[in-house]
């Protein structure tokens, strides 16, 4: 049985380039962040971590600060990794590189047979399989 409270275990870790510059921005946008749903901030940071290149990383970071500054909640226009996706997806590198590579069709299809499972177990059980297939080379479930 894991020790954690679930609301710690589901609050990420804000990497150190969108930390420095929820820092640089007024203290409205660091109120904003605070108040987002612990989900809400995860899609933050894996839509900027989600960027291929440093400049659209800079770009989305910048980007994410005038959202908050706006108060928008959420990301727009892109394709929502579940939670246990994207940790496990972090913690096998060889998958996360695959990902990378996928297209926007072939991720909606992980996505969704992810998001299909109508138990919380599932999925992540789902989240781990979809690993070993990106490992192994697969582009669909």
């Amino acid at each position: 049985m894991n020790s954690k409270p679930v609301e710690e275990e589901s609050e990420p870790r804000v990497p150190a380039d969108l930390q420095k510059a929820l820092a640089a921005v007024p203290p409205l946008v660091e109120v904003v962040w605070k108040s987002l749903t612990p989900l809400a901030r995860w899609d933050f940071i894996i839509w900027i971590d989600a960027a291929k290149q440093l400049e659209t990383r800079k770009r989305r970071i910048e980007k994410a600060c005038s959202m908050l500054t706006a108060g928008k909640r959420r990301p727009c226009c892109f394709t929502i990794v579940p939670t246990d996706l994207y940790k496990a997806l972090e913690a096998n590198p060889k998958a996360n590189a695959q990902w990378r590579d996928l297209g926007p069709v072939a991720r909606r299809d992980f996505v969704s047979w992810i998001d299909s499972a109508k138990q919380p177990e599932l999925s992540k059980s789902r989240a781990g399989q979809a690993c070993e297939l990106l490992a192994a080379g697969k582009q669909r479930p």
